[in-house]
C-alpha cells in the first residue's frame, strides 16, 4: 500500500507541475523575472546557455530541498516523493522543451506525431511574441486543444 501511495504522490506532483509551470511562466518569467527569460525569446544563435536556464537551477534546488527535508525528517518522508515528481517533470520539460522543441541537442528531429506537432505549434505561437507583456500558450505538456486539431489537419 505504501508504494502505491508514494507512486500516487509522484504522479500527482508531476501533473501539478504543469500548472506550476504555466503560472510561473506567465506571471514570473513574463513578469518580474522577465530579465532572466527575455533572452529565451530573443536568443542569439551562437549562445548555448541562456539566462533563462536559471529557472532549471531554481526548480532543481526546490526539488533538492524536498529530498533533503524528507530524508532528514522521517515524519516528512513523503516530501521525497514530491521531490521525485518535480525532478521527473524537470526531466520531461528538458526533453520536450529544450531537446524536442528548441533542438539544443539534435535529437528527435524527425518525430511526426500529432501530439508533438501540436506542442511544437503552440510553442511557436508563444515565441512569436518577443516582449514581456505579450504571450499565449504558457504550458508545456498541456496546451490548447486547437493546436492538436491543427496538427491532425496539417498531416
Amino acid at each position: 500500500m505504501e508504494i502505491l501511495i508514494n507512486s500516487l504522490i509522484v504522479l500527482v506532483t508531476f501533473i501539478c507541475m504543469e500548472g506550476v509551470t504555466w503560472l510561473t511562466h506567465k506571471y514570473v518569467m513574463h513578469g518580474f523575472l522577465w530579465n532572466l527569460h527575455e533572452d529565451h525569446h530573443q536568443k542569439k544563435e551562437d549562445e548555448f546557455f541562456e539566462k533563462n536556464d536559471a529557472f532549471f537551477i531554481i526548480f532543481a534546488a526546490l526539488s533538492m530541498i524536498f529530498f533533503g527535508l524528507g530524508t532528514f525528517m522521517p515524519e516528512l518522508s513523503f516530501l521525497i516523493f514530491i521531490g521525485a515528481g518535480i525532478t521527473l517533470y524537470g526531466f520531461a520539460y528538458f526533453m520536450v522543451h529544450d531537446i524536442f522543441i528548441h533542438q539544443r541537442f539534435k535529437l528527435f528531429t524527425r518525430t511526426d506525431n500529432f501530439y508533438f506537432r501540436g506542442l511544437r505549434k503552440a510553442h511557436k505561437v508563444h515565441h512569436k511574441h518577443l516582449y514581456k507583456p505579450d504571450g499565449e500558450c504558457f504550458g508545456m505538456l498541456w496546451v490548447p486543444v486547437k493546436y492538436f486539431k491543427e496538427a491532425l489537419k496539417n498531416k
